[in-house]
């Protein structure tokens, strides 16, 4: 019993602290911040964090594929994270926000793969509950639930986001095996900022305009989405070492609601109605998703 209401503690820790932080990126972005600067802020502020902590845990030899999964996730975690910031900048949180279902079924479709979760017929009916709610809810954009909807740079952007974190999440689940979730968390702050350092390289953002954006305003945002996304990771390494990724990914879609609220709340963003009802359809879907091996 205990163990399940600190589960729900962290489910519910992660469905607040991600879509609040997406509103930090995005406030950031808006300042004229560049979103890979963020994304790599927002990695080397959490390294220092775990530097500073380092002295406080034991850590236990490590073997070679926790740091094959670390480079692995690192660098597919950079990359989609930031794709994501990339997309929130102009992008309508409540719309960019359901659109992260679709990464149980990505993550459910990958766990097949690597790590033998198998789905079954309550798999399958909940990837098509969560297609017919994201149908509503992208039928409030401008090109509406049509095939000119691709074409939309922020969502491109973001369904590449999602498929690269959704990939990453495995590799999570990898680290945590071999080592630890507080290891785990190390290793994607570290690793993280290692290569979203690299994506400032090579697409050649220039750092000292970037530093400029800096205000003590700027700053205080940045921190909170430090706090946002720091406790995003720690509680969902929480969930993934006691549950499927699958389980964890479709129970961590009740944040898309959370993002319509954010995104009207913040940003005045239309149609909300219809994106919330979407939104709750989806989350059926999710649970469908959850029920996955259920007979």
């Amino acid at each position: 019993m205990v163990e399940i209401i600190f589960i729900l503690s962290a489910v519910s820790l992660r469905v607040i602290a991600n879509p609040l932080g997406n509103v930090f990126q995005k406030q950031l972005t808006q300042a004229g911040s560049h979103p890979l600067w963020i994304n790599f802020l927002t990695y080397l502020l959490l390294t220092f964090a775990c530097f500073l902590s380092y002295v406080f845990i034991e850590i236990s030899p490590l073997n070679k594929d926790f740091w094959i999964y670390s480079l692995l996730g690192g660098s597919f975690g950079a990359m989609g994270n930031g794709l994501l910031v990339k997309a929130l900048h102009k992008g309508d949180l409540s719309i960019l926000g359901p659109i992260n279902s679709y990464k149980a079924i990505v993550a459910l479709i990958f766990g097949v793969v690597l790590l033998g979760e198998v789905p079954n017929t309550w798999g399958i009916i909940g990837i098509g509950i969560i297609i017919y709610g994201s149908y509503m809810v992208l039928d409030t954009t401008e090109e509406r639930f049509t095939p000119a909807l691709i074409k939309n740079k922020e969502i491109q952007f973001r369904i590449a986001a999602m498929l690269l974190t959704a990939v990453e999440a495995i590799f999570v689940k990898k680290v945590i095996i071999s080592s630890s979730p507080t290891l785990a968390f190390y290793s994607w702050c570290g690793f993280g900022a290692i290569f979203s350092f690299a994506l400032l390289l090579i697409f050649q953002v220039r750092l000292k305009e970037n530093l400029q954006h800096l205000t003590r305003k700027t700053l205080y945002k940045l921190l909170f989405l430090v706090g946002c996304i720091g406790t995003m990771q720690l509680s969902t390494n929480y969930v993934f070492e006691r549950m499927d990724v699958s389980y964890a990914l479709s129970l961590f879609q009740l944040s898309i609601i959370v993002s319509v609220f954010l995104g009207y709340r913040f940003f005045r963003e239309k149609d909300i109605r219809k994106k919330i009802i979407g939104s709750a359809i989806m989350i059926v879907g999710s649970v469908m998703i959850i029920l996955l091996k259920a007979n």
